[in-house]
């Protein structure tokens, strides 16, 4: 008798019994996740690997011949991703941070709780991020056009005295692709600054003004470091989405004049469907947009001083 109560109070049997509720408890855990981790291998990673397998490769449809780093060193002589990985720098450099203080502005400024019909001045900011990418790009196209109405609206404060090729300028096209994706995004992120807004604790705010601080320096004291992490995870989405920046220039500009508002994603179609087809060269120009995308995100978090 004593040997059963043994054998029953063993470290092993204990370990074993752990073990098979350890197993139960994460087996039906990871039957609930695994078709979406299937899902995410099979639609992301997958094709990722396959890029990648591609971008060593040259040549036309399945007549494909591996070419080592020919594609990656072609990069380099390469004039028109050149010009399209400096538009797109281009693009980043000067839109994103507008987009960003724009956001910021607008947040703090319909979070007061004094303001009338903040719900209707919510929803007109955020209203341009659910329209057709399409259709809001004809329209700036029609807008920005010699007889549209930036052109008219500018002639009539007397600022121009003739209509501006907007779409036709080298420069002009530019502004106006960074005035669209400006319009475009800046409510998009507004709501992320002012969902994170309304959880500040407003007695920080009462007790700042009780020791005599101005609004602007419970901006730069509080507010800002308070949305530190928002503003850094609203910097490194825009970050992405203008280094993937098509749909804009595709309606607007078609990348021109010449080359002048050509992006990488733009030049990745071309390579892959106006050209002659060269997918392995087009798959090695879609990873320098990886590339751009994990450098400038480690650049940000080590800005923003989160080592996490």
């Amino acid at each position: 008798m004593s040997k059963v109560v043994n054998r029953a109070g063993s470290p092993y049997l204990e370990r074993n019994k752990s073990f098979g509720r350890w197993y139960r408890k994460n087996y039906i855990g990871w039957l609930f996740i695994l078709l979406a981790v299937a899902g995410i291998s099979l639609f992301y990673f997958y094709p990722m690997g396959r890029a990648l397998l591609l971008s060593f490769q040259s040549g036309m449809g399945s007549n494909l011949e591996y070419v080592g780093l020919n594609n990656y060193i072609r990069l380099f002589s390469d004039p028109t991703f050149i010009a399209a990985l400096t538009n797109t720098f281009i693009y980043l450099l000067i839109q994103v941070p507008i987009m960003i203080l724009l956001a910021l502005f607008f947040s703090v400024l319909l979070n007061d709780a004094t303001l009338k019909f903040k719900g209707f001045f919510r929803t007109a900011i955020f209203l341009p991020c659910v329209t057709s990418l399409v259709a809001y790009a004809v329209i700036f196209k029609y807008l920005f056009g010699v007889d549209g109405l930036i052109n008219q609206f500018l002639m009539d404060l007397s600022l121009i005295s003739q209509p501006l090729n907007w779409l036709s300028d080298p420069v002009l096209a530019k502004i106006t692709i960074i005035a669209a994706i400006t319009w475009r995004w800046t409510g998009y992120n507004m709501i992320f600054y002012l969902s994170a807004l309304q959880n500040i604790d407003r007695s920080m705010y009462e007790a700042a003004r009780i020791d005599g601080a101005t609004s602007f320096q419970q901006f730069f004291y509080i507010t800002v470091p308070m949305l530190k992490p928002i503003i850094l995870f609203t910097s490194i989405i825009s970050t992405i989405g203008t280094l993937q920046i098509f749909d804009e220039i595709m309606n607007i500009t078609n990348g021109g004049p010449g080359n002048a508002t050509l992006s990488i994603s733009m030049y990745i179609y071309n390579l892959s469907f106006e050209y002659s087809p060269d997918f392995g060269y087009a798959a090695t120009v879609s990873y320098v947009i990886v590339i751009l995308v994990v450098i400038l995100s480690l650049i940000q978090f080590k800005v923003a001083g989160d080592d996490k």
